[in-house]
């Protein structure tokens, strides 16, 4: 038991947060590359994204290892985002803050989403049982060479044109 509900009923819901953190972030970092700022959809990827990590915690393990790192670091990350965008309203140096903060934030929720699919999907797994064979570099890679983009452009076009939009 997890919070009063079974371990699998709270990785189901911890895995619905987290497809939720990700498709929301995908959407609101594209929205940022097309010059664009969607309140909303912002809010629910950064809400969702600190659930992911906070959940995350909550599931056994021996040791504090690189699951721990990594939702450790991204809330760091997501609470720098969440400054520089509700605090600081995005003025000055502020922008680009957020938009690098929000896309590592990305980053770091498809790193492991791509982590977790090869260990749980039974095709992906077959091609890269280790995680470290070929397919799954190229997969982490691939990864991250899309949130480079997105992060190049997003960093490039968005710029609200006042802090009161935000």
């Amino acid at each position: 038991m997890i919070l009063g509900l079974s371990v699998e009923l709270f990785t189901k819901l911890h895995v619905a947060i987290s497809l939720i953190g990700l498709i929301s972030g995908l959407v609101a970092v594209m929205a940022m590359v097309g010059k664009r700022y969607t309140p909303g959809v912002t809010a629910l990827f950064l809400a969702t994204t600190v659930l992911t990590s906070v959940t995350g915690f909550f599931f056994h393990s021996k040791a504090f290892g690189p699951p721990h790192v990594i939702g450790v670091l991204s809330l760091v990350i997501v609470a720098v985002a969440l400054f520089a965008i509700y605090v600081r309203k995005l003025a000055g140096i502020w922008r680009g803050t957020y938009v690098v903060t929000a896309v590592l934030a990305l980053y770091l929720n498809a790193f492991v989403a791509v982590v977790q699919a090869f260990q749980k999907l039974p095709v992906l797994h077959a091609m890269a049982p280790r995680g470290s064979e070929p397919p799954f570099a190229i997969a982490q890679a691939a990864t991250l060479a899309l949130m480079a983009l997105l992060g190049f452009l997003a960093f490039r076009n968005f710029k609200p044109a006042t802090a009161a939009k935000v």
